[in-house]
């Protein structure tokens, strides 16, 4: 089989992973959590995992209706290392609410005209209208992040994005936009283990890309760039949440319920949010660099 990238993947893994990365594959059973520092050492159980799914759904559905009767914009933004989850969790999100006022903006790189504008104006021409709900596979922090370890934005240019987000955000929450931030982490380890899987998938070989195979390399690059990202546009009006996302399944769960716990919407059901595992989910205070 044709491996993308000319097997880049698995030659990392091979011959350039730290050995105890290495070590924590090879020793992994399916279930297994590789971060020795996640709160849970095998993945949640499937049956507990899709009760608590199939409740949330439902209080998903009456949050919609709620959102289109009364006019609510909510903007999702989703963030993270790659391989993190953000695609399946936004899946998760969208499963059963109604595609006409719930869609996904996952921007390419910017068109040459697209780069000689404000930094921020092509992705304020898809920010929700009245009764729609819109999640960013990827978002305006491309620049505080991905931009800055590959290169791809000046010094100046990164500064200047930081001295304009918190007033760019306030701006947004000020006008009545329910603004929610996640950064989905996910740990050195099992992130490879998911590039591996991709790889050798014909169904997902497409998920991988260059920056996917490059990154590998720029680890600990990603993490500076990372906390100083979070660390620096956090703020009262816009905060970040920050998921643990080694167990897909728990991370998922995290991110619905938080939004759904947030938002006042008609007929809420308590009992079936169930609570926020703390242990997992947080200010950028949890975030972790392993």
């Amino acid at each position: 089989m044709s491996l993308p990238f000319d097997g880049a993947i698995s030659a990392f893994y091979e011959n350039d992973a730290p050995k105890t990365v290495r070590e924590a594959i090879e020793r992994a059973e399916k279930d297994d959590i590789l971060d020795p520092g996640y709160p849970y050492s095998e993945e949640m159980k499937r049956k507990h995992y899709e009760k608590d799914m199939a409740r949330l759904q439902i209080e998903l559905v009456k949050m919609q209706a709620w959102a289109k009767e009364n006019g609510q914009r909510i903007a999702i933004v989703f963030e993270g290392r790659d391989a993190a989850g953000k695609g399946g969790t936004i899946k998760r999100f969208r499963m059963n609410l109604n595609p006409r006022g719930a869609r996904v903006v996952a921007l390419s790189k910017p068109s040459d005209t697209e780069a000689t504008q404000w930094y921020f104006q092509r992705y304020i021409d898809h920010l929700p209208a009245g009764g729609e709900i819109v999640f960013y596979d990827r978002s305006w922090y491309n620049r505080g992040v991905v931009e800055k370890v590959f290169g791809f934005c000046s010094d100046e240019q990164r500064a200047h994005f930081f001295a304009q987000v918190p007033d760019f955000e306030k701006m947004l929450v000020e006008e009545g936009i329910h603004l929610f931030k996640f950064w989905l982490n996910v740990g050195r380890a099992e992130q490879l283990r998911r590039f591996l899987a991709r790889e050798r998938d014909p169904l997902k070989q497409w998920k991988l890309s260059w920056i996917n195979v490059e990154g590998l390399k720029r680890w600990d690059a990603y993490s500076d760039a990372i906390q100083e990202t979070l660390f620096r546009s956090q703020s009262l009006e816009a905060p970040w949440t920050v998921i643990r996302s080694d167990d897909k399944k728990r991370a998922r769960l995290a991110a619905i319920r938080h939004v759904l716990a947030a938002l006042d919407y008609d007929r809420k059901d308590e009992k079936a949010l169930g609570k926020l595992d703390e242990a997992i989910i947080g200010g950028p205070e949890i975030w972790q660099t392993q």
